[in-house]
């Protein structure tokens, strides 16, 4: 069998999913995050909307969002590689904030109320769901095509973020269809062999 790996053209956002965190991002532009109601002439700055999502929200986790736009756009919660390639500072800045509110976690977690340890919990899986959406952002997504030899298409699969993932679940879905197979065919042999031989 042989797998083909190709971008996934129409993929969906990650922010359509069931998410823990709420991304608020302001940039003319582009239209970033999630959606809502806040402007940018609001607030005087960025110190300004985070009060706002903590008493107004109930954000109990809240980090800051980066965009790097040059020759396409990417996103982080750290400026600190965006810093090693662009020091001065074109090319990105602060672009809003991914945050997660006390009684969503708390409804998520099946606690009743907030301990170090989740909150620390919590801060990853909004850095993964950053990291995600980055994927959506740089093209990242991909889908697998599954052929015979002669070209035959036996399965197809797509939206999978990163490409190496990507690669593994084919390889896994070969290992499958070969495993269908080998048994099919050992199934056929016990058939085969059970009956009757025709004599003349």
């Amino acid at each position: 069998m042989n797998i083909r790996i190709e971008q996934d053209d129409c993929p969906e956002s990650p922010r359509e999913w069931d998410n823990l965190g709420r991304m608020v991002c302001m940039h003319r532009c582009y239209d970033l995050g999630d959606k809502h109601n806040y402007r940018a002439d609001q607030f005087s700055g960025w110190d300004g909307l985070r009060k706002e999502l903590e008493q107004k929200e109930g954000a109990a986790v809240i980090l800051p969002l980066f965009l790097f736009d040059h020759s396409g756009i990417t996103m982080s919660c750290s400026s600190s590689h965006f810093r090693m390639v662009d020091s001065t500072g074109w090319d990105w800045g602060q672009v809003g904030f991914i945050y997660a509110r006390k009684e969503d976690i708390l409804k998520e977690s099946g606690k009743k109320c907030l301990s170090k340890k989740l909150l620390e919990k919590v801060e990853k899986i909004l850095i993964n769901e950053v990291k995600t959406y980055d994927q959506y952002l740089t093209r990242d997504v991909w889908g697998y095509i599954i052929e015979d030899d002669d070209g035959e298409h036996l399965k197809s699969c797509w939206g999978f973020f990163g490409h190496d993932y990507c690669e593994q679940v084919a390889q896994e879905m070969v290992d499958y269809l070969e495993k269908q197979e080998k048994e099919r065919a050992a199934k056929l042999l016990r058939v085969q062999a059970a009956m009757p031989c025709c004599q003349s």
